[in-house]
């Protein structure tokens, strides 16, 4: 695992020494001045990432290092000319402060982990409950923060200040900005050759430059906000639904939305490993090996599988205002549950029945954290209460990290050693690996357990069980940690899911002719449809590359 020490561990001063020796020496710090030492600080301390990144695809040799240090200088100027445009209207100490520390919440995962800080993560991070947070905050991580933000916005605020006047001070930061347009064109020039391949062949280089690109994430972030908030209140997308056939027979359906579960780490789909031991021996079981995400975070992919709108077209925001297919097929007369053991719906059943299990006041099955298991207890009695076709969604903890180890209970740590911490430079990658397929042992139990509960249920209803993961895990690949990288580079172990269906025996939907379809590419855009072919749900709604996980019966 690839960890960058911040310069700041290199020296071994005070806070006190350091503003004694600045006073000592009569130093006194104009904003232009700070604008320009914060920033070669920011290129120096919170950038180890960017530049390892640019150098694999530039490599540090004789004929690239003119154009390395330009790109050094380049980056130095842009830094300052963002600062100078938002002291502006903020207090230029305010700014370095926040950009100081910005940068250091962002190298920190970015160094350790490979996180990428763009929209998607901002929305992930804001919706994510304070329980998994928690997991993400550990030694080390309070260390750098100290290290590389606490104590140099100490020393941005107690050293001696000098300023004149809010003019004079203006038209100093308009010179120094228009001095710094001239440094970036004057470095650009000489080596336009490299800067077009630059920014033209290797855009995605841009997403680790920092504190600007999570700057830039952030007003994109707060403008899908801002455009959200003056959406109407609720778009009713299907004008027609209907359910058909005259079967008396009712419908069960358990959809289980997996956590973080890569395709690649299920023994069904060859990992040499034996993660699904319980699964392996269900009979009707199809394990679908080529299912492509609609996102890398739980805050995108959740909502993005029960959207009309398929992962390029897909809106976060607009989604949240927007008719879903369990709002259509609540209006087709099916009931639905939503229960979650995770941080939330992310706003897909705002508007169906759903219940929280993160706590023992429901989930009997409870020791370090509430298990999925127990989102089984009380479902017979909303079973047998409810007459009619019943769809239940489970919402998984599943293998969410960091803290793989406490997503199971202690008789399924059969891969050892498993790392015991959330902080996961304390532990080797293969430790890591260990108590990653450990939740995915769980997880295949788990999803035993809903197949012998539906297979109570099958003499009475057509039963079924589909189970998604939302999105996959980096497992130290390149260096790469945890999910969230933008879908655009995002590796495989991000992208690629596990999809599996079990089908009762009194179904109605063909199990040969779904069978065919376990090889074939597809992706979550595909529960939309097959959702409404599993319910016979009759609707003008349809995508032209619609692609059902399922076939029925009467298609035959």
């Amino acid at each position: 695992m690839r960890l960058y020490p911040p310069v700041w561990h290199s020296f071994h001063i005070t806070q006190e020494t350091l503003i004694n020796l600045l006073s000592s020496t009569k130093i006194s710090i104009t904003p232009t001045r700070l604008i320009l030492l914060v920033a070669a600080f920011l290129i120096l301390v919170a950038n180890f990432s960017f530049f390892d990144k640019v150098t694999d695809v530039y490599p540090f040799t004789t004929e690239n290092i003119v154009f390395l240090f330009s790109l050094g200088i380049l980056f130095f100027a842009l830094i300052a000319l963002l600062t100078i445009i938002f002291s502006i209207v903020i207090p230029v100490r305010l700014v370095v402060s926040i950009f100081i520390i910005l940068a250091a919440l962002t190298s920190y995962y970015a160094d350790n982990l490979g996180t990428v800080i763009d929209t998607d993560m901002i929305r992930n991070v804001l919706e994510t409950n304070m329980s998994e947070a928690s997991d993400l905050i550990n030694t080390g991580f309070v260390l750098h923060l100290i290290l590389t933000a606490i104590l140099p916005v100490i020393v941005v605020w107690r050293l001696p200040f000098r300023t004149s006047g809010l003019l004079r001070e203006t038209r100093y930061k308009l010179q120094m900005a228009v001095a710094l347009v001239i440094l970036i064109v004057i470095n650009i020039l000489p080596l336009s050759d490299y800067y077009s391949s630059f920014f033209r062949e290797h855009k995605t280089l841009r997403y680790y430059s920092n504190p600007g690109y999570p700057i830039y994430s952030m007003g994109k972030y707060l403008s899908q906000k801002i455009r959200s908030s003056t959406l109407p209140e609720y778009i009713t997308l299907a004008k027609h639904v209907e359910q058909s056939g005259s079967d008396d027979t009712q419908r069960l359906i358990i959809l289980i939305v997996g956590e973080t579960a890569r395709s690649d780490h299920f023994s069904l789909n060859g990992y040499t490993r034996e993660t699904n031991p319980k699964l392996s021996a269900e009979d009707r079981l199809i394990s679908y090996s080529n299912i492509a995400s609609c996102g890398t975070s739980t805050a995108i992919s959740v909502p993005c599988m029960f959207a009309f709108d398929d992962r390029k077209e897909f809106d976060a925001d607009e989604a949240r205002h927007t008719e879903n297919i369990l709002d259509i097929l609540k209006r087709a007369g099916v009931h639905v549950l939503w229960l979650d053991n995770n941080s939330s719906s992310k706003g897909v059943a705002a508007r169906v029945t759903h219940k929280d299990y993160r706590s023992p006041e429901l989930n009997p099955d409870c020791d370090i954290e509430c298990r999925d298991t127990g989102m089984l207890a009380h479902l017979q009695e909303y079973i047998d209460s409810n007459a009619g076709d019943k769809l239940v969604v489970l919402h998984q903890m599943g293998s969410h990290g960091p803290a793989y180890y406490k997503r199971y209970p202690e008789e399924f740590e059969r891969f050892k050693p498993a790392c015991q911490s959330a902080e996961l430079s304390e532990c080797s990658t293969q430790e890591i690996i260990n108590a990653y397929d450990n939740t995915i042992l769980y997880t295949d139990h788990f999803l035993s357990r809903v197949i012998a509960f539906l297979k109570q249920n099958t003499p009475e209803y057509r039963t079924a069980m589909l189970y998604l993961s939302d999105h996959g895990e980096s497992l130290g690949e390149a260096g790469i940690f945890l999910h969230g990288l933008p879908y655009l580079f995002a590796p495989d172990a991000q992208t690629e899911v596990p999809v599996i269906a079990w089908i009762g025996s009194s179904s109605d939907i063909d199990y040969d002719k779904t069978l065919a379809l376990r090889t074939v590419e597809n992706s979550h855009d595909a529960l939309f449809s097959t959702l409404l072919e599993a319910f016979s749900v009759l609707t003008e709604l349809h995508h032209p590359e619609d692609r059902p996980l399922i076939v029925m019966e009467q298609d035959l």
